[in-house]
């Protein structure tokens, strides 16, 4: 990883890290190492601006490079999720084929999911989280990594799949029936086989009965039943089926 080399050029810092800033430059080399202690004491905002001066120094392109990756480390571990997602994307763009592209572009995806903490708000991060792990899988299939993306790539279906059924609730509890199929359709459709697939094939069955299409509606009911017998909703979509039968 990027640190073992950025620890070789740590060793480059000589008596001047124990010298103060009054009147004397320190050494970028120097500078980094600070860094790397505020760090490790979870001072990520004082590291960041460490690894800033570093980056804005005269010092070797890579250990400016290593401080750009560090600052973005050092966001994200602090919450700043979307200046850190920013900062992943730049090194990513500076950099495409650094040996830490594959963890940026990680990070930037981990950045942008950690963006949507509730179903009722702007979902575009997340929609952007999608996007960068299905490129990461692209890109780089057979990587470590890859387990990791493809894991978080299904929790941000899941998540959208949580939001479409949200929404389709509400318009469920309104009698907005012909909204709230079209919404339940879509996350049927789009994400199946995530941990509400069978809230969606009850409420969408319940939603074609009260609009008095008892086919699909039981076509639905019979889909949860059979693929869903666990179901907290199975036992009354039984029910429904055994009425309308």
């Amino acid at each position: 990883m990027y640190r073992r080399a950025v620890f070789a050029l740590c060793i480059l810092a000589f008596s001047a890290s124990c010298a103060s800033d009054k009147g004397i430059k320190v050494p970028p080399e120097t500078s980094y190492q600070r860094g790397e202690k505020l760090y490790a004491r979870k001072k990520y905002e004082k590291a960041a601006e460490t690894w800033r001066k570093v980056k804005e120094s005269n010092t070797t392109p890579l250990l400016k490079t290593v401080a750009e990756l560090r600052i973005a480390d050092a966001l994200f571990q602090d919450e700043n999720y979307i200046e850190a997602a920013a900062e992943y994307e730049n090194f990513r763009k500076l950099h495409p084929k650094n040996p830490n592209a594959p963890y940026a572009l990680y990070m930037l995806g981990v950045s942008n999911f950690n963006q949507v903490e509730k179903i009722d708000v702007d979902q575009t991060p997340l929609n952007n989280a999608v996007t960068v792990f299905e490129s990461f899988l692209q890109e780089y299939p057979n990587t470590e990594m890859a387990k990791k993306a493809r894991e978080k790539l299904a929790e941000c279906r899941a998540k959208q799949a949580a939001h479409e059924i949200y929404v389709g609730r509400f318009y469920y509890r309104t009698d907005k029936y012909g909204a709230a199929i079209g919404r339940f359709s879509d996350a049927l459709e789009k994400y199946p086989a995530t941990p509400v697939t069978d809230e969606a094939l009850f409420l969408l069955g319940d939603s074609y009965l009260r609009t008095g299409e008892k086919e699909k509606a039981r076509e639905a009911m019979a889909r949860l039943v059979k693929e869903y017998p666990q179901s907290r909703f199975a036992g009354k979509a039984k029910k429904i089926l055994e009425r309308k039968s």
